[in-house]
């Protein structure tokens, strides 16, 4: 539905007047040699175009002015529409050959701005590092912290008992055949197992392929039969069996027999590089059937170093694990405490479905960080809103990380309302790219959208 103040068939006009002493008037506006005086805009934009003549008719040139809806656009903006617009003409007069599609609108500056301005994020990270290495060295300097705090049944364990268990499992696997490259799924709920199984197939060297037990069968055999995994890592929680892959049920393993040092490329079926595949997430399939999207460690080894450093992220630092490993969002949750030597807060394996389960495991944790998609941000927002208590412990958190879907500006202000000590990030990122490839603060500024930002560390961004 549009304002009766405006055109009911269109929004931008383009007039063209070439008839001899011809004058173009409009209510408020004519258009007759070069003096203009603008007062009204028929349409949101428009564009007039008349011959000039002298006193003896000769035609002397055409003159173009631009009207425009002060609403909705600046006088910088449209001074921009005209000088690409001279600079579409003056090209195809140099070259009347020319496609118009291989014309350059932008100009110098522009372009600089563009292609070099924005993207200068080259920035000096260890284009070494693996998930291993990055796991392996908060091993190194905290083996006695609290590496992960389950919830639902509770337990907690030291970055020293976590990595025992990793490496005795990732051994196993390496007697399986598992190394750089291999894929191993992974169909078992949240828990103190999923992340010793996960770690475990990143120390062999192999590829992690997530798998949700509890989602259609037909979906989980086209995720295995295209992923070929070397065998599939569950539970007896799970509860899950397939015919797709050979099935290693992991607390039936008897692994003490196994060494719980720390595993290298000698125990590994060959060295594994920073370019070798981390994990394949297979997509919602929402626009067709599902589709894996492979990353490497180089690619999640940047984008950890960088969200470690943006937000300086330490051990002083709790973090919480709520979302599906089958969504990419997960990826951080699961190793952005390990590699900043944070404490990681395990929710139940339903618990993602309760704001107010949610609300009290992040209080009584007292967590920190937070990585949510706008809608769960904005149930979680509204329990908090609803529990006075609940509304202060939020409160307590230091970052919110929004992700996976567009951020409301009602929402974003919204939150930063009620929580003002609290600051909230957007972030855009397809899973090709790591989890997220731009990220911006929440500002007074972002009332009605709110920008996904500017690129991170070593990316690019085109428009």
């Amino acid at each position: 539905v549009r304002s009766t103040a405006r055109h009911p068939l269109f929004q931008v006009g383009l007039s063209f007047q070439n008839l001899a002493q011809s004058s173009l008037e409009l209510p408020g506006l004519t258009v007759a040699g070069l003096d203009i005086d603008t007062q009204l805009s028929q349409f949101d934009l428009h564009l007039i175009a008349t011959d000039r003549y002298d006193d003896n008719g000769q035609p002397e040139g055409i003159i173009g002015v631009f009207t425009y809806a002060t609403d909705l656009f600046d006088k910088t903006t449209v001074q921009g529409f005209a000088n690409r617009f001279l600079r579409l003409i003056d090209a195809i007069v140099a070259d009347i050959s020319v496609a118009v599609g291989d014309i350059d609108l932008l100009g110098p500056s522009e372009r600089t701005r563009i292609l070099s301005e924005w993207n200068d994020t080259a920035h000096i990270a260890d284009t070494t590092a693996t998930l291993v290495s990055l796991l392996d060295h908060s091993v190194a300097v905290a083996p006695d912290s609290v590496a992960l705090v389950a919830d639902r049944p509770r337990a907690e364990l030291t970055y020293g008992e976590l990595d025992a268990r990793v490496n005795r499992l990732a051994r196993h696997l390496i007697s399986l055949g598992v190394g750089p490259e291999a894929r191993v799924a992974l169909a078992i709920r949240r828990s103190v197992d999923l992340i010793v199984a996960m770690y475990a197939v990143a120390k062999s060297g192999g590829a992690y392929v997530p798998v949700d037990p509890d989602q259609a069968a037909e979906r989980t055999a086209y995720i295995l039969e295209t992923a070929a995994p070397v065998c599939v890592l569950t539970n007896a929680d799970a509860n899950f069996g397939t015919g797709a892959a050979p099935v290693v049920c992991i607390d039936e393993l008897n692994l003490a027999y196994l060494s719980a040092a720390p595993v290298t490329d000698v125990d590994r079926v060959a060295p594994l590089r920073p370019s070798n595949t981390a994990y394949v997430i297979f997509t919602s399939g929402s626009t067709g059937r599902p589709k894996g999207v492979a990353v490497s460690h180089a690619a999640i080894s940047n984008q950890l170093q960088w969200k470690t450093a943006e937000f300086e992220l330490g051990p002083a630092d709790s973090l919480l694990l709520k979302t599906a490993a089958t969504f990419d969002l997960s990826v951080w949750e699961f190793w952005s405490a390990t590699v900043s030597g944070a404490r990681l807060v395990i929710a139940a394996p339903d618990g993602h479905r309760d704001p107010a389960y949610l609300n009290e495991l992040i209080a009584r944790e007292s967590v920190t960080t937070l990585h949510a998609v706008p809608s769960m941000l904005e149930a979680l927002l509204a329990h908090a809103i609803s529990e006075p208590r609940t509304r202060s412990h939020l409160s307590d958190l230091h970052r919110v990380l929004a992700i996976g879907e567009a951020l409301p500006g009602a929402l974003a202000q919204k939150f930063v309302t009620e929580h003002p000590r609290t600051e909230l990030f957007n972030l855009y990122g397809p899973t090709e790219a790591a989890v997220s490839i731009t990220s911006h603060r929440v500002t007074a500024a972002d009332q009605v959208s709110v920008s996904i930002g500017a690129p991170e560390w070593n990316s690019q961004v085109y428009v």
